[in-house]
């Protein structure tokens, strides 16, 4: 199936074609209509091509199937077949078949209106086949830049002081029309472009009541676009998909390939800014931002942000390069939150404690255990440990531990000060304490240790030799390492 993001290939001019000088082609009967438009080229020496047609095609025939002492009742039933199966034109080879194309299929394609061209004898079937491939090459590539552009000029609009009416604008001047988006309750919130008069008006607000859904139905009820033409415009409504009731109206003089690509993009940026602005929660996040600030403790806001028990999710892409932050913006869409930041080569996610972290393709998580408010610095130590045990074991998703164990035993007062008394020796190198934590975890094993660390094998043994020296301990012993991690657990 096509990717719907991207647009189809635009048609040829049947202009453009005629305008290739090495191609040497010449109309000679039909409409000179600059909208005819060629979507591809066949071969067909059938007398009857209709069964062979899917339509918009530029048949392409040398006149081997034309019998001897054919009339005009030949080429009348020949031509109204191809245009029948809504061919688009056709081509006649001159040689090695016929000298000149037969006056009765000249008359007959001027009768039935079907543009026809003579190719000459230099001109192979093959060359025009593969100038009408180059000329949709050539319109596929400017139209991708088009909405590409269009793409990033709404992406920047959005996030102006202004969105909706910034993308509003945006739109309406890519398409070359207007755009309006009408409220819940049929009202016109904002609208850009020229204004196409009272009759546009009227039918688009009309059109928008189409896909608007409603309380007393289902959400499937009503389909989610709707199209119309009036006074020579194409006229589009967008059920946005916040499901609030937000329609996306589009008043546009021609349809280009592009055009649906461009608005559906639209229809998405204003569902998300519509959404965040009714429901609340961009106000919530935003509300919990000043109030941290302005000195708020963080479990004063949580419940602003939606929940009281939160997971920390690292997240780091398994290619080379660092995320950016379209990149962390698509991750946290696939974790359920909007709550993320990009931290050098880690993303860092907030999601509540409700939602599960699955596996996300292209990513390595670690997971940290639900957490208060209060605990969430902790939480994010854990959910990069975690991070860190993923890449090196080469696993999609780890979840840090959140059961009970031996070290909750321990009065916790009495367990942080004998961690500090034992990992003094150590505990001005990060690199060292750091490292020590991940070949325990690791269970020894110089090779993965070095992969999460991104460090070379040789630094991670020489690291190691320094703790063992420093710590005065024998780090083959599993009764040293236990110690050392129930130390290296409490920092």
């Amino acid at each position: 199936m096509p990717d719907p993001a991207v647009p189809p290939t635009p048609p040829v001019p049947l202009d453009a074609l005629l305008a290739r000088a090495d191609l040497g082609l010449r109309r000679i009967a039909g409409p000179a209509d600059p909208a005819v438009v060629v979507h591809w080229a066949h071969t067909s020496e059938m007398a009857d091509p209709y069964p062979y047609l899917l339509g918009g095609e530029l048949l392409l025939s040398a006149g081997v199937h034309v019998p001897d002492g054919a009339g005009a009742g030949y080429f009348d039933a020949y031509v109204s077949r191809i245009v029948a199966a809504g061919g688009a034109a056709l081509g006649f080879g001159v040689a090695p078949v016929h000298d000149t194309v037969p006056g009765a299929l000249v008359e007959a394609c001027e009768m039935h209106g079907l543009p026809l061209l003579e190719v000459p004898p230099r001109t192979t079937f093959s060359a025009v086949a593969r100038a009408v491939w180059q000329l949709m090459a050539q319109a596929r590539t400017a139209e991708l830049r088009r909405v590409t552009e269009a793409h990033q000029s709404l992406a920047a609009a959005a996030a102006r002081p202004g969105p909706v009416p910034s993308v509003l604008q945006q739109l309406a001047r890519r398409l070359g029309g207007r755009a309006v988006l009408y409220g819940p309750e049929g009202t016109r919130i904002a609208a850009a472009g020229t204004d196409p008069g009272e009759e546009t008006r009227t039918a688009l607000a009309k059109l928008a009541e189409v896909v608007r859904p409603s309380g007393q139905e289902p959400s499937d009820a009503r389909p989610s676009s709707a199209s119309d033409t009036v006074a020579g415009l194409r006229l589009v409504a967008h059920a946005l998909g916040n499901g609030e009731g937000f329609v996306l109206g589009t008043a546009a003089p021609q349809r280009d390939a592009g055009d649906h690509t461009i608005a559906s993009v639209a229809a998405v940026l204003l569902s998300l800014l519509t959404g965040e602005r009714h429901s609340g929660s961009g106000a919530g996040r935003s509300s919990a931002l000043v109030r941290l600030l302005l000195g708020a403790a963080p479990a004063e806001v949580a419940p602003l942000l939606g929940g009281d028990r939160w997971r920390v999710v690292h997240g780091r892409p398994d290619g080379r390069a660092a995320p950016d932050p379209v990149a962390a913006s698509a991750l946290g869409a696939a974790l359920g939150s909007s709550l993320v930041d990009v931290s050098g080569e880690v993303v860092r996610v907030l999601v509540p404690d409700g939602r599960t972290v699955e596996r996300v393709p292209g990513w390595t998580l670690g997971v940290s255990a639900a957490a208060a408010p209060r605990d969430w610095p902790a939480a994010d130590t854990q959910a990069a440990r975690a991070l860190a045990r993923a890449r090196a074991t080469r696993t999609p998703v780890l979840r840090h531990g959140d059961r009970p164990a031996l070290a909750d035993l321990v009065p916790p007062h009495d367990a942080d000060a004998h961690a500090r008394a034992l990992l003094a020796p150590i505990e001005r190198s990060p690199a060292l304490v750091d490292t020590l934590r991940t070949w325990l975890s690791l269970h020894g094993s110089w090779d993965r240790t070095a992969v999460a660390l991104d460090v070379h094998r040789n630094t991670v043994r020489q690291r190691i030799a320094r703790c063992a020296s420093l710590l005065d301990a024998d780090l083959d012993d599993p009764d040293v390492r236990m110690e050392l991690w129930f130390a290296l657990r409490r920092t």
